[in-house]
């Protein structure tokens, strides 16, 4: 916990450990086993489909995923259409270099206002007639 809090307290940068992508999951691609977040290796794993990097000069990269249909929910399922009718290219993953967290938190703040508070709630809350 003392982890979490610290970066949500700092912003942190995050890169990848090995050098290469963040792969942020998109809608399309759904969840994995027990509602987490999937990968790109769980869902080949899951469809058997394979993905497909598309390098774009502006914004960011994507993994996408050729001849499958939106189901319902928005979610790319393997597609069993001959003809290739409902078929789309559906991204599936943004693949980043780095992500900057927000500074969610100003601990140094809130402490500095709690320290200050303290002297006016013990005159607040002094009770003369038991001395």
């Amino acid at each position: 916990a003392p982890v979490i809090i610290g970066a949500h307290d700092t912003g942190p940068l995050i890169s990848s450990s090995n050098g290469f992508w963040l792969a942020i999951p998109l809608p399309a691609a759904g969840k994995a086993l027990g509602g987490k977040r999937i990968t790109p290796a769980m869902w080949e794993q899951k469809t058997g489909l394979r993905l497909r990097f598309v390098y774009r000069s502006r914004g960011p990269s994507l993994l996408v995923a050729d001849a499958v249909r939106l189901n319902t929910r928005g979610q790319a399922a393997v597609s069993k259409s001959q003809t290739g009718r409902g078929q789309v290219t559906a991204p599936m993953f943004l693949l980043v270099r780095q992500v900057k967290l927000p500074k969610r938190l100003d601990l140094a703040r809130d402490a500095d206002r709690a320290l200050a508070a303290i002297p006016g709630s013990i005159v607040r809350n002094w009770v003369e007639d038991h001395l």
